[in-house]
């Protein structure tokens, strides 16, 4: 994997994921090194919010599937697109039993909004995280 450069604001990067096996480790540092600059507590937000998505991509849903960051002034955007266009994420439910589905509870409190986007063939889930502490 190249090493990417540190964003500047209303830049945007992809990383396209494994398709059988995650190497999140990888995706991690691929975002810590994109977000060098930023206050350690901020990368720590982007980056379980990060994983969490990838995570559920992995998961619940076919590939191949991908993770894009995009630095904007005040936030970081984070998108992980995944192809299974029918199975939309539900905050707190999960199909896997009652001891589940807490992971979109906590990007939902990291983040300042989140959602999803269906495209042809598949979808993206996406949320915000605020890059200014206080």
């Amino acid at each position: 994997m190249d090493t990417p450069e540190v964003l500047s604001a209303s830049a945007r990067t992809l990383h396209t994921l494994p398709e059988d096996e995650p190497d999140l480790a990888s995706m991690r540092a691929w975002v810590c090194v994109l977000l060098e600059d930023l206050h350690e507590d901020v990368q720590l937000d982007v980056l379980l919010v990060c994983t969490e998505l990838a995570s559920n991509a992995y998961e619940h849903a076919e590939g191949p599937r991908a993770v894009r960051v995009q630095r904007h002034t005040g936030f970081v955007r984070v998108e992980v697109d995944d192809h299974t266009p029918a199975d939309l994420p539900r905050l707190g439910t999960s199909r896997l039993g009652h001891s589940r589905g807490r992971g979109l509870v906590l990007v939902a409190r990291l983040s300042r909004c989140w959602g999803t986007q269906e495209f042809a063939g598949g979808k993206t889930i996406w949320a915000e995280i605020d890059a200014q502490l206080g």
